[in-house]
């Protein structure tokens, strides 16, 4: 149990107890306790906690609000306890402000529980699915793919904290109208780069980036002309084979670069080749969900409150993409066994969504255990101006290309710094400025500059003892108070943001977490004379480097020690 969930427990008790010595006094009259909430103020200055008791009683009890949190106020026995002032605000709040005597527990539980404080049980090992990036493997990871990468893989860390049963997954599009496209383009290249440009026209809708030629020149050093009297089909799918490799390689590596390593790597072509795609349509059909028209099967969407239905299958039998992303996610939530699959789409894809939960429903699935994130545009921004090429290549911006202007931490934390639902501008220059300004230093130098302290103070044979052995009940200053609280914070940060699905809240608990210990340790000298008071101070210092890197590694950003 954390401090903050200890705490609430015993306000919660505390609470019950006086409305049962108010109703025994015929102060109060209520049939039971409704299940009222603690939570902590949005505005500092009205405390730590609150209770909303009194505003839920007051139907029941025929009583302003405020009059019955003044009967509940005046029957709380906490004389003695780590409750410094409790007062009525509002319509009928009760807030409650501590002293450090409940607060220092929290160093104790940080100083046993080390690498692992934060993590709690909220997810009792309930197997959830997060699919994210998901790029084409026919040609280099964009700007787009490098922010829900970013944004994939720190929700599935903050779901791992909360005990969830996390699995990364990469859906690898190795079917369908794009890698036709994409055999088609190879193929136009093959014979061109072999016969000449006006051998062959190049297909209009093709892909028309420089390693299409590329591949087209390594397979011709492997096969020469060996492919020229080949059939189409044939020709076609050695050059796929070939090229689809080394792209799903180099997404791989890639992403690896970036810290991001996914527990399965799923190919689309497997839903075909075993069946599974057909098998959906089959028993979507079976549940009176589809009907035919112009030699097209459709789904029924508007049966289930979609404006237009959907094509399964075209006219000349092929499966639409639809039809096979229905079987993927069947196969996720039914075959799997995910009780939940949350995927990281971006903003175009927002009318798939609502289809794709209509076919859930029509084949008995929960809609609600499949959870869409839509992600907005992100615009790469140096020197004021937006930057949409590659000063290397004249082409679009890579992954790659912005981790060569950049570092990875600056990547990961900046594209992590807003909901995936808002606009984000990546300024270049702030990512590399060495300054308080640029968020990921002045968390990084927060942790480096405990770390330099401790190294320091440890050159004079001063070192940190464990918490049980301290007299923490010094920490006393408003200062320390503070920083005590923002470490308490840290595993309710996490359920918040696994609740929210929300991986952003961890990025800025970290710069909190960082401003407090600067204005901590700018305000409070830790080496002091007073050894009692110095050897507390060192196990809140000690705490909050702890802190900071258990916070930083659910992002995948390294805490250094020195800089």
């Amino acid at each position: 149990m954390t401090v903050y969930e200890l705490t609430k427990n015993t306000l919660k008790g505390w609470i019950n107890e006086a409305l049962a010595a108010a109703k025994e006094k015929g102060e109060l009259a209520f049939s039971s306790i409704p299940d009222y909430v603690i939570e902590e103020p949005r505005e500092k200055e009205f405390g730590d906690f609150a209770a909303n008791a009194a505003m839920l009683m007051a139907k029941e009890a025929r009583m302003a609000p405020r009059k019955i949190a003044e009967i509940i106020v005046s029957n709380l026995k906490t004389e003695g306890t780590f409750i410094r002032e409790i007062h009525v605000a509002g319509a009928g709040f009760i807030n409650f402000r501590l002293d450090g005597s409940q607060l220092v527990k929290v160093l104790e539980m940080i100083d046993e529980q080390k690498e692992n404080y934060g993590r709690i049980d909220m997810g009792k090992g309930e197997k959830v699915m997060v699919e994210f990036v998901s790029a084409n493997p026919t040609g280099p990871m964009h700007m787009g793919n490098a922010r829900g990468g970013a944004l994939g893989d720190c929700l599935a860390s903050v779901l791992d904290w909360a005990g969830f049963d996390v699995c990364r997954e990469f859906y690898i599009n190795d079917a369908g109208n794009q890698i036709e496209k994409f055999a088609n383009s190879l193929e136009a290249r093959y014979i061109q780069e072999l016969k000449g440009e006006d051998a062959v026209e190049f297909p209009e809708d093709g892909y028309h980036g420089e390693d299409i030629r590329v591949h087209a020149k390594n397979f011709i050093g492997l096969y020469g002309d060996s492919y020229l009297d080949k059939p189409s089909e044939e020709r076609k799918k050695a050059l796929v084979d070939y090229a689809l490799k080394i792209n799903i390689d180099a997404l791989k590596t890639d992403l690896e670069k970036y810290r991001i390593y996914y527990d399965v790597w799923f190919h689309e072509s497997t839903l075909h080749e075993n069946g599974k795609a057909r098998e959906v349509v089959d028993e979507l059909t079976a549940r009176g969900c589809t009907y035919e028209k112009d030699g097209a099967v459709w789904f029924k969407a508007t049966d289930f409150g979609e404006e237009k239905d959907e094509v399964l299958v075209r006219a000349n039998g092929f499966l639409t993409y639809f039809a096979v992303d229905v079987a993927y996610h069947r196969n996720k939530l039914i075959d799997r066994g995910f009780q939940t699959a949350i995927n990281i789409w971006g903003a175009d894809h927002h009318g798939h969504v609502a289809r794709l939960k209509a076919a859930m429903a029509a084949l008995g699935i929960d809609p609600n255990r499949l959870e869409v994130i839509l992600m907005q545009l992100v615009r790469l921004v140096q020197g004021g101006e937006v930057v949409r090429m590659s000063k290397r290549t004249g082409k679009s911006i890579t992954l790659n290309d912005l981790l060569e202007e950049t570092s990875i931490d600056a990547a990961r934390f900046f594209f992590n710094m807003r909901q995936a639902n808002s606009h984000f501008d990546f300024d270049l220059d702030l990512a590399v400025e060495q300054s308080n300004d640029n968020p990921v230093f002045y968390v990084q130098y927060a942790h480096a500059r405990i770390c330099s302290i401790l190294r320091l103070l440890a050159q004079e044979n001063i070192a940190v003892k464990a918490a049980k052995e301290v007299d923490l009940t010094l920490l006393k200053e408003e200062q320390e108070v503070d920083l005590m609280k923002l470490l308490a914070r840290f595993p309710e940060e996490i359920r918040s943001a696994a609740i929210a699905r929300e991986p952003s809240r961890i990025t800025r608990y970290v710069m909190d977490l960082a401003a407090g210990f600067h204005t901590f340790y700018g305000a409070c000298r830790v080496k002091t004379e007073d050894m009692a008071l110095m050897d507390a101070r060192l196990v809140l210092v000690a705490a909050t480097k702890t802190v900071l890197k258990n916070a930083l590694s659910v992002l995948s950003i390294e805490a250094p020690e020195h800089m």
